[in-house]
């Protein structure tokens, strides 16, 4: 009975956090007139403020010193600050440019790239479905690259730079919070020293767009980590092939307003595109479920065929 209240309080999280982060795009055009770098440093400078208090409540600051007392998680803490912020800045320059769908397209193919790294950083094996998946979305960049007169350079750097960040976070094996309090530190005074700069130069909307600006631009902070809260909770209480299913909700909802709610065009071959790479997830999905049905199977057949206890001798 507790797990599974504790299986439906992680599905909760899972979709608030998935949810969350599908519906996005509906935030960043609410900081406007605030360019997309501006809005970025509010979010690095606000998102340690609100870390910070979540880190006070729980008391778990011992991370800090092991992590400045190591050199090289350091150092990969630093370039995971590094390629967040890449893929933070362009997702809402995108929005705010019109490119919706196309940064949807960016976490459509995360998963596949995410594949390609670990084939070609990892030395992993693939399976035949996966190469096949992997060979499906090559062909749907190439349609699209076709659809839109160039390749879908925001959706390749969105999906290359998030993948990045995962494969980071793979080596650095650090909790979310902390994780995200380390790479918030260090684009902390970067992000501030920006944010005084245009102060002075008298081209920042925080001051000059009233309180009710100012308010919306500090609550990119709550932004940013409610739903990684929301991920954590989730990610401790449901399986991980669950998680991965889960994951689908965001580009899905993005997709969803940039052709319902922001109205951008999506001509016969971009949906070509975007079937290839729906029919790619669809066999990645498959293969995965159906990979984790013969593993349980394995496991579940292991005392079935254990040797039985050898007989008292007459």
């Amino acid at each position: 009975m507790k797990a599974g209240n504790e299986q439906r309080a992680g599905l909760l999280y899972g979709f608030g956090a998935y949810g969350m982060w599908g519906l996005v795009p509906l935030f960043w055009p609410l900081l406007m007139p605030a360019g997309a770098v501006e809005i970025l440093a509010h979010r690095m400078t606000w998102s340690l403020a609100v870390v910070g208090l979540a880190l006070l409540a729980v008391r778990r600051w011992g991370w800090i010193r092991e992590l400045l007392r190591r050199p090289r998680k350091l150092g990969l803490t630093a370039l995971a600050a590094s390629v967040i912020s890449v893929n933070w800045g362009l997702y809402i320059w995108s929005v705010n440019n019109g490119h919706v769908v196309e940064s949807s397209l960016g976490y459509f193919i995360n998963p596949l790239v995410s594949i390609a790294m670990g084939v070609l950083v990892l030395g992993e094996r693939l399976r035949r479905v996966q190469w096949v998946a992997v060979g499906i979305s090559f062909a749907a960049v190439l349609v699209l690259a076709v659809g839109y007169g160039r390749p879908p350079w925001i959706s390749l750097v969105l999906a290359c730079s998030f993948a990045t960040y995962g494969l980071i976070k793979k080596k650095l094996n650090m909790g979310g919070l902390e994780s995200l309090a380390a790479e918030t530190a260090m684009l902390f005074l970067p992000a501030l020293g920006y944010l005084l700069w245009l102060g002075a130069q008298g081209r920042s909307s925080f001051t000059s767009q009233g309180a009710g600006h100012a308010l919306l631009l500090a609550a990119t902070g709550l932004v940013t980590a409610i739903p990684l809260v929301f991920f954590g909770a989730a990610a401790i209480r449901v399986p991980l092939s669950t998680l991965g299913l889960l994951q689908y909700m965001a580009p899905v909802f993005q997709f969803g307003l940039g052709v319902l709610y922001f109205h951008e065009a999506m001509p016969p071959e971009r949906w070509a595109g975007f079937s290839l790479v729906w029919a790619a997830l669809a066999l990645l999905t498959w293969d995965a479920l159906r990979t984790a049905r013969r593993s349980r199977a394995r496991l579940e057949a292991v005392p079935a065929v254990a040797p039985a206890p050898a007989r008292e001798p007459a």
